[in-house]
């Protein structure tokens, strides 16, 4: 209908007011240096919304620069000063200096522009570019000629900037404030009084710049005047001449000078008062009497170390009170140097970085500007400036050895120091502090952590349990350093602890088995003659190095005169022949010690039965005194000599393997003090060459695991056994009706 196209397009022009009231700026006032946190308005009431619908909508400020001075709580709606603002670093001498903004709003996408004006405060003084000015002035120079002076500089604006200037008392000037097209201020000082070179050479007096800010701020200089000596009286500059064509007096002409304020004129009367001029200019040549003028006007310093090449470091004021050539500079800086000079206008340069830096490498440069003007001879001018290079963390921490080998010996106690570890990074202060932590890893069954620690400020290293050689010989970790920096750098070393042995381990008997229910060990014939090898004493260690060196002797014998055990290899040898008189039963005591420090040792008794020949043997057994009970030792005799006569039927001068149920050879013969065969001894039993295949050669291990007292013995290393393992246990020529076995 009519009426409802009305009510749309009241709607839409509705619509655009209110789009063009939001299009609208909102705007804020701030004082420079306010501090962070500081109220500043309430956008939400000035947008007409409530602070929960603001923090409904996620409303947000984003910022048209790069650093963000503002920020919003959302759950008051109240916009606050984040950072603080340096009007003369945001907006130089721009006034007003405006801070812009946008509000933007989620749910409808709505923005906002907005814009803060920072007030200035009267918080710099006015600066004279060169602390003394230098004047020049011939002592005929006329009063009221005016010499213009360099202005000062003042960062602030408005009332807070430069307003007037002032000389100290003197007898010869005055100075005047002027003012610019531009409205800043500029100084002229105006002689008053004429000059007397020989009565005053030089004049000094301070100028003072003040501004207008309450209160007033100023700066100084001071203006040197040099009264320069005129030309000689009579120094000829130029001569004129005129004619007359007249005669006479009417010929006759004099000559005068007539100065206006710009020009000199000559004039030439004749005597009849008819006269005429001629302009006369003298123009003074400059000489290179000035040196160029140059000062620092703004040094960054420190800068980083990553700072891109083309980064300005300084700016420098540069000025020569000569004209043309002499006048004319060029800045350079010494060769060598990441540096480079750029000009920046007529009077100004700016040193900029030319290539990448390294605060490592050199942390500091002294660094000499060179102004030389275009004169000849050319004059220079020198200034030096210092600038260090500031940190960023680009270097890792470096470990002074990879990897570390630590030792501790067994048995250690807990919390001792076995070692230090130490990374050197070549950042400074925070980026260079550099702390330890263990990784986490595993040590057999435990975590490493459990073992050992690093102290996290020095690197020191500590064990934390006592360590046990015979359960672990040597395990390793991973050390990290990490700096300080943001983000951390970090580096890692691996840490080797080695376990030193110590003697606590005895030895321990394998051969022969040492326990109440073994009887006799071994069989002798008595037609056996001195040297006759009788048996061996086999004995391990569960240390490493010397603590393992076995060595045997002989405590104790019935017929010590019968029988010897070699030190080094326990072999138990006959010292003479046999003879009828000598007990059918010997029993002998041997020590087992090992080198240790100190020593350990344990016995081994054996039991040694005379016999004529084996029959004789098996006919006596049951005759032997059971007080010893070598019942077991005889059947296991019985019992392998049997054995041996059944391989004799399948083999010839060979060791036989026969593979049972559980993948072993069937050979192998497990013995063990409870009179019964099992798996920890696993032997090998092979038959002599010759004597028609019936009798052993030797019995020995064929595995290298043997249990021990308290631990599993590691059989690679440090005993005399796993030298001689697979030794045979020689025996002499006997009759085919004995068989003999030798068990290690």
């Amino acid at each position: 209908s009519q009426a409802g196209k009305q009510m749309q397009v009241l709607s839409l022009i509705l619509s655009v007011c209110v789009l063009g009231l939001r299009a609208e700026t909102l705007r804020y006032v701030v004082i420079e240096e306010t501090g962070s946190g500081s109220f500043v308005a309430n956008i939400a009431k000035d947008l007409g919304l409530k602070a929960e619908k603001l923090s409904a909508r996620q409303g947000r400020l984003i910022s048209e620069g790069k650093k963000q001075y503002f920020q919003l709580d959302r759950s008051t709606g109240d916009l606050l000063i984040q950072e603080k603002m340096d009007r003369e670093e945001l907006c130089e001498q721009i006034d007003p200096c405006l801070v812009p903004f946008e509000i933007l709003l989620q749910n409808p996408l709505q923005s906002y522009r907005a814009e803060v004006s920072v007030y200035d405060i009267n918080d710099h003084s006015p600066v004279f570019l060169n602390n003394e000015f230098l004047l020049k002035i011939p002592e005929n120079t006329m009063p009221g000629h005016r010499f213009l002076l360099e202005s000062a500089q003042d960062l602030d604006v408005g009332n807070n900037s430069l307003q007037n200037y002032s000389i100290g008392s003197n007898n010869y000037f005055q100075i005047y404030t002027r003012d610019r097209s531009d409205g800043r201020k500029y100084a002229e000082l105006v002689l008053e009084k004429p000059l007397d070179r020989e009565e005053k050479p030089e004049i000094s007096f301070i100028l003072t710049a003040v501004d207008g800010g309450s209160p007033p701020r100023s700066g100084t200089a001071r203006v040197r005047v040099l009264v320069l000596e005129n030309r000689p009286e009579d120094y000829l500059l130029v001569s004129v001449s005129a004619t007359d064509l007249d005669e006479g007096i009417n010929g006759e002409i004099s000559y005068s000078i007539i100065q206006s304020s710009e020009e000199n004129h000559v004039q030439g009367m004749d005597g009849g008062g008819l006269f005429a001029h001629c302009k006369v200019i003298v123009e003074v040549l400059d000489m290179n009497d000035n040196a160029p003028e140059v000062t620092t006007t703004s040094l960054t310093s420190p800068i980083p170390e990553n700072s891109q090449p083309g980064t300005v470091v300084a700016l420098f004021h540069v000025r020569d009170r000569d004209s043309g050539d002499n006048g004319k500079v060029v800045c350079s800086v010494e060769d060598g140097l990441p540096f480079t000079i750029r000009a920046v206008s007529k009077h100004s340069c700016s040193l900029l970085t030319e290539s990448t830096l390294d605060r490592e490498r050199q942390p500091e440069y002294n660094i000499t500007i060179t102004a030389h003007d275009l004169g000849s001879p050319s004059l220079a001018t020198a200034v030096t400036i210092t600038v260090t290079i500031s940190d960023i963390n680009d270097n890792s921490p470096l470990f002074n050895e990879t990897p570390y080998t630590m030792y501790v010996r067994e048995n250690n106690g807990p919390g001792k120091k076995i070692g230090k570890v130490r990374a050197i990074d070549s950042d400074s202060a925070e980026n260079a502090k550099v702390t330890y932590s263990l990784l986490p890893s595993e040590v057999g069954d435990l975590p490493a952590l459990s073992y050992i620690s690093v102290n996290s400020e020095n690197g020191n290293v500590y064990a934390l349990r006592p360590m046990d050689y015979e359960q672990i010989r040597t395990f390793q970790v991973t050390v990290r350093a990490a700096d300080g920096g943001t983000p951390a750098l970090s580096s890692e070393v691996i840490v080797r602890v080695v376990i030193i042995d110590a003697n606590d381990n005895a030895p321990f008997i394998l051969h022969p088995l040492q326990n109440s229910s073994s009887s006799a060990n071994d069989l002798v014939p008595r037609s056996a003659e001195a040297g006759y090898l009788v048996t061996k004493v086999v004995a391990v260690d569960g240390d490493s190095g010397q603590n393992s060196w076995l060595s045997y002797r002989m405590l104790k014998a019935t017929d010590p005169s019968l029988f010897s055990v070699g030190s080094h290899n326990g072999e138990i040898r006959t010292t003479r022949p046999l003879n009828e008189r000598d007990s059918f039963k010997q029993k002998l005591l041997i020590l087992v010690q090992d080198n240790g420090e100190p020593s350990l040792s344990t016995t081994a008794t054996l039991t040694l039965l005379v016999v004529d020949g084996f029959s004789d043997t098996y006919m006596q057994i049951s005759e032997v005194p059971r007080e010893e009970d070598s019942t077991l030792t005889l059947y296991l005799i019985i019992a392998l000599a049997m054995i041996s006569l059944k391989l004799s039927e399948k083999c010839n001068s060979a060791c036989g393997y026969f593979y049972g149920d559980n993948g072993f050879p069937t050979t192998l013969i497990d013995v063990n003090g409870m009179r019964t065969l099992s798996q920890p001894y696993q032997y090998e039993v092979c038959l002599t060459n010759g004597s028609d295949n019936r009798e052993f050669k030797f019995l020995r291990p064929i595995t290298s695991s043997f249990p021990t007292q308290n631990s599993e013995i590691d059989m690679v290393r440090g005993n005399d056994f796993l030298n001689s393992s697979h030794a045979a246990c020689q025996m002499e020529s006997v009759s085919q009706e004995r068989t003999s076995a030798c068990v290690y």
